[in-house]
């Protein structure tokens, strides 16, 4: 753990020491740009580096993440992020990536007021409302939770399906691949929870652009 922002900056050059006895061209190779093949929309949770938990290495995703991994279409800086990624790197698969323990989860389901916070949150309870059925169903607070964070994911992996720029790509052919997993923090594995999408075939209709 880092208790100064110092040993940050030791602990960087520690990295481009291992980095470089590991992988001696990877810094000539990163210099000369960028072509990963994956987008990764994740929650802003400092326990969840995308890089790390799938043993990746710089270049290799490009990462958008923000408080429990939430596709807001008024998010001009995620919208950027996205269209930017299809449009100029070509990825081929975008992963939105919760995980277990969430706080923006938590927070949305109760009633307490997060001040600035709550305006974001509010996002999360509209997912809450959509399975409010199910989950309520749901006895016990964390099976909820977990099942709450799946349901999240999946409306996440929704939400970017409904973007025009991503259909204008499906049209061209099969890419980008859209993937829901969720993070175990307490085992450090990843779940697929089987939620791909490449074509508007699972949108209502008017979600469709023509």
């Amino acid at each position: 753990m880092a208790n100064t922002f110092n040993e940050l900056l030791k602990g960087n050059e520690i990295w481009v020491k291992s980095t470089t006895e590991s992988t001696p061209d990877l810094f000539d190779s990163m210099a000369e740009g960028q072509h990963p093949q994956f987008l990764w929309i994740g929650c802003a949770d400092s326990r969840v580096p995308a890089e790390e938990i799938t043993n990746s290495l710089p270049g290799s995703i490009f990462v958008q993440r923000n408080v429990a991994n939430m596709v807001v279409h008024t998010d001009y800086n995620l919208l950027s992020v996205v269209n930017y990624a299809v449009k100029a790197l070509h990825v081929k698969h975008i992963i939105i990536c919760g995980h277990y323990g969430c706080g923006g989860v938590k927070a949305a389901m109760s009633n307490d007021s997060y001040g600035l916070l709550d305006n974001w949150i509010v996002h999360i309870k509209n997912v809450y409302q959509i399975h409010q059925q199910e989950l309520e169903a749901i006895e016990d607070l964390v099976e909820r939770e977990h099942r709450f964070i799946e349901l999240n994911v999946k409306e996440q992996v929704n939400n970017v399906s409904k973007l025009s720029f991503i259909q204008e790509e499906w049209k061209q052919g099969e890419f980008p691949y859209i993937h829901g997993w969720v993070f175990n923090i307490e085992n450090g594995k990843l779940q697929n929870l089987n939620h791909t999408v490449n074509t508007t075939d699972h949108l209502d209709p008017v979600f469709k652009y023509k």
